[in-house]
């Protein structure tokens, strides 16, 4: 099965996202560990970060990645371009590995193994992304029967979660904040989906911004956003990011993907094997991204052992 041009063009941007987040991670520690050496830490509290040019350089490097992976949306259906965020993770692996000399292990090398092959399964197999000539076409789906129901379930779950759930389990259960975190998101990365098309259309000469449904749309890019990273910055204040990012990137992905196919119908022009490759490929990615979550320590712990008064500069970002 060939690869289309607009998926190419997707793929392109989404694994140059991937390289630009994934290394922002390194750039922003390293800034912050130089930053930690002359005044107070982050970790304890402190921002003298803020005045460190190479956290600032990290930060830049983040945003660009994210503007990458916003107009990869334009070209490639979703379940192609949220995988391969997973590649984010090698590339801050491997930097970590000579940057900062958080050792690589074996599983770690077999996780970044296993993520490249889900990937490329994915790549491989991709559905073709289906033309959207305008917004109202985009919003024509977005209003059909089956994501109506999807994005009604979504927004009641939020909400039992966060009026029933998180005053009671908040503190003590992560899957309440993760939960909404991913529901949100889901609908956040649909709705990032139709902006990025209308941006795409308007530079070709079709003005989109000129129909209100482009702006109920971006409304409620915000309103997800806003959501969506108030309770994901309570869940990694809360719990362990460690913990916390292979959850979250398992939900978010699946749920992503599910929100993908009910609004966009990605797989209709597949058939079982197509379908059933891809999935496999998801689930490579998912074991990849869970090996190297659980096991990412473990290249660290002897040489944390033999220097014992070694302050402990690896503070999360």
């Amino acid at each position: 099965m060939g690869v289309s041009a607009d998926n190419l063009r997707g793929l392109a941007l989404a694994l140059s996202s991937s390289i630009f987040i994934g290394s922002s991670f390194i750039v922003k520690k390293k800034g912050l560990k130089k930053a930690g050496s002359t005044g107070v830490r982050a970790g304890s509290g402190g921002f003298s970060y803020l005045h460190e040019p190479l956290w600032w350089f990290g930060m830049g490097t983040m945003i660009v990645g994210e503007a990458a992976n916003f107009v990869a949306y334009a070209f490639a259906p979703a379940i192609l371009v949220t995988p391969l965020g997973a590649l984010s993770i090698i590339v801050s692996a491997v930097m970590a590995h000579f940057m900062l000399n958080e050792k690589l292990h074996a599983f770690g090398i077999l996780g970044c193994i296993l993520c490249v092959v889900g990937s490329t399964t994915i790549v491989l197999h991709a559905p073709k992304e289906r033309e959207i000539e305008s917004v109202k076409e985009v919003w024509y789906l977005a209003t059909e029967p089956g994501f109506l129901v999807y994005a009604c379930l979504a927004v009641a779950l939020v909400a039992f979660l966060i009026i029933r759930l998180v005053p009671r389990y908040g503190q003590t259960h992560m899957i309440v904040y993760v939960g909404i975190c991913s529901l949100m998101g889901s609908l956040t990365v649909m709705s990032v989906k139709a902006i990025s098309i209308a941006l795409k259309l308007t530079v070709q000469g079709m003005n989109q911004f000129v129909y209100y449904q482009t702006w109920i749309l971006t409304a409620v890019v915000i309103i997800c956003i806003l959501t969506q990273m108030n309770y994901l910055n309570k869940a990694l204040d809360t719990y362990n990011t460690a913990v916390i990012s292979p959850v979250f990137y398992v939900m978010f992905t699946t749920l992503t993907i599910l929100a993908s196919m009910i609004m966009f119908k990605d797989w209709d022009s597949q058939d079982a094997t197509q379908i059933a490759t891809e999935l496999c490929g998801f689930i490579t990615i998912l074991s990849g991204t869970f090996l190297l979550h659980k096991t990412k320590d473990m290249g660290n712990s002897s040489r944390r052992n033999t220097e014992p008064n070694e302050p402990n500069a690896s503070s999360n970002t």
